[in-house]
């Protein structure tokens, strides 16, 4: 049943051993800072844009002590900075600085060339068949619709 083999394959895909594998690929070379336990809080936000600890750990899945933590390395080399709630003066939000934006599509670029080459061997059609199937499950299937982001997953 294609539902089953679906299934499987996106239990494979989430594993967090694979993302963390896929994360490291991403990162290599960014700086002692960028890695797989990093990588979420940058391509976190620039997908939300400034947010507060607690809801970006809502988004990448991680807690708010775990977040501010990995949030203090990026910032202490450039990437992140902490500035205040515009709406609320006794909040902190969280976001890119300019190194950041670049590391997160340095980090961009890696991914979209390393699923090109990964379907290099696939005929075009068939690429460009899976690729739009991909985006409509992920928009209308039991997922969740969220919107779709070009951001890098994590």
């Amino acid at each position: 049943m294609v539902g089953h083999e679906v299934a499987d394959a996106l239990g494979r895909l989430l594993r967090r051993s694979t993302r963390a594998n896929l994360y490291a690929g991403l990162t290599e070379g960014l700086g002692p800072a960028v890695d797989d336990t990093t990588y979420p809080v940058l391509s976190g936000l620039a997908r939300t844009g400034p947010c507060s600890a607690a809801e970006l750990a809502g988004e990448i899945g991680l807690d708010r002590s775990g977040v501010s933590r990995r949030a203090s390395r990026l910032e202490a080399v450039g990437l992140v900075r902490r500035e205040p709630d515009p709406g609320d003066r006794r909040a902190v939000l969280l976001t890119l600085t300019d190194a950041g934006a670049t590391c997160v599509e340095a980090m961009r670029e890696r991914l979209a060339a390393r699923i090109e080459a990964s379907l290099a061997g696939w005929p075009a059609d068939e690429a460009r068949i899976f690729a739009r199937g991909l985006r409509r499950f992920v928009e209308d299937g039991p997922l969740g619709g969220e919107p779709a982001t070009d951001a890098v997953p994590g």
